[in-house]
């Protein structure tokens, strides 16, 4: 089963596995609400069922629609809502991988006797030969590399996915989707996630969800109030712009403060963190957990892998410690955990450990 999107990678990812002699099934998931499928913003949408199809047909392969939207809403977009309320920055395409992709159309997959769930992601599975264990490594294509969004694929997963995307690059993928005169060869990439892909997350909150944030006090680090902001949700760590705030100079935001619905502020220097704490933590290929781990860290997609110490705990927390600070730790956001193009695991940012 190859999950199509009816975008460049994945149909390029049916196409190689057509060509290599398996049989393949193209399944492209309904997951956007019809309330958000109908709207104007929805305009553009990633998940285009019609392209999908029309590159299943031009493989001659069969094609289905599955359709989670329920779950999707209840597991995903719910999430969003939940953590940008609690001011938490969130990252639904990690939840949709876990608790929809590689949890719900896995198990579609093997309803349908399919022996594997092929994806589009820029990453690679690896099986060891000595022990039998599989590792995720990033994509040899650093600039699209999504093993990132892949960190909580236990093994039993991994035994059952493949990623042939992950030995390419973008270039190459274009081209080979050119060669296989598929028609959606000159496709834009999507850049935002399914579900708001005008990447505006605060106008979607306040279109489609009652009173996702109340106002409330803006203090300075210090303590001293010095404002009032318009919702936790309308904000980020590190952020900048929009405070509505005039002083003789700049302030970002240090902290979100749930309990207390407040936004606490302050200079650039206030920023930086030590390290932070990790939550549901996920190990992909360690059978018994070290005491510590070195490490490159990653605490956003986009981040530079940086030198850090994973100490474990028993609560399926870890404490991790940069090697020098960070700035802009934000809770909700996952801390992943490399060993060159290993990927070790990772968790969902709780707080920042401050100097």
């Amino acid at each position: 089963m190859v999950a199509m999107s009816g975008g460049v990678d994945s149909s390029v990812t049916a196409a190689l596995l057509d060509e290599r002699g398996y049989d393949v099934v193209g399944v492209t998931m309904k997951i956007v609400p019809d309330y958000i499928e109908n709207s104007e913003e929805q305009e553009g949408s990633c998940c285009a069922i019609d392209d999908a199809k029309v590159v299943a047909a031009t493989l001659d392969i069969p094609h289905y629609a599955v359709n989670f939207k329920e779950e999707f809403h209840k597991k995903v977009i719910d999430n969003f809502v939940s953590e940008y309320s609690r001011g938490r920055t969130p990252n639904p395409c990690i939840v949709c991988n876990r608790l929809i992709k590689f949890s719900r159309l896995l198990q579609r997959a093997r309803e349908l006797d399919c022996d594997y769930l092929a994806t589009g992601h820029y990453a690679r599975i690896v099986r060891s030969g000595d022990d039998d264990i599989y590792h995720l490594k990033k994509g040899m294509d650093q600039d699209k590399d999504q093993s990132y969004m892949l960190y909580r694929l236990n093994q039993q997963q991994l035994a059952r996915i493949m990623m042939p995307l992950g030995e390419y690059n973008k270039d190459e993928v274009r081209e080979l989707a050119a060669e296989y005169e598929l028609p959606i060869h000159d496709k834009p990439d999507s850049q935002e996630i399914c579900f708001v892909p005008d990447g505006d997350y605060t106008n979607f909150l306040d279109r489609h969800f009652d009173s996702p944030g109340e106002p409330g006090p803006i203090y300075y680090v210090d303590g001293e109030k010095i404002g009032e902001h318009e919702g936790l949700y309308n904000y980020t760590i590190g952020q900048r712009r929009g405070l509505g705030i005039s002083l003789d100079h700049p302030v970002y935001v240090l902290e979100i403060d749930n309990e207390n619905n407040a936004l606490i502020v302050g200079p650039r220097e206030k920023l930086s963190s030590r390290g932070l704490i990790a939550e549901d933590v996920n190990w992909i290929h360690f059978e018994e957990i070290p005491d510590s781990l070195q490490v490159e860290v990653k605490i956003r997609y986009n981040d530079t892998p940086a030198a850090a110490t994973v100490y474990p705990e028993e609560d399926g927390r870890a404490r991790i410690e940069f090697s020098g600070n960070r700035d802009a730790v934000a809770p909700g956001q996952s801390a992943v955990f490399y060993r060159n193009d290993l990927v070790l695991g990772g968790g969902i940012i709780e707080k920042a450990i401050n100097p």
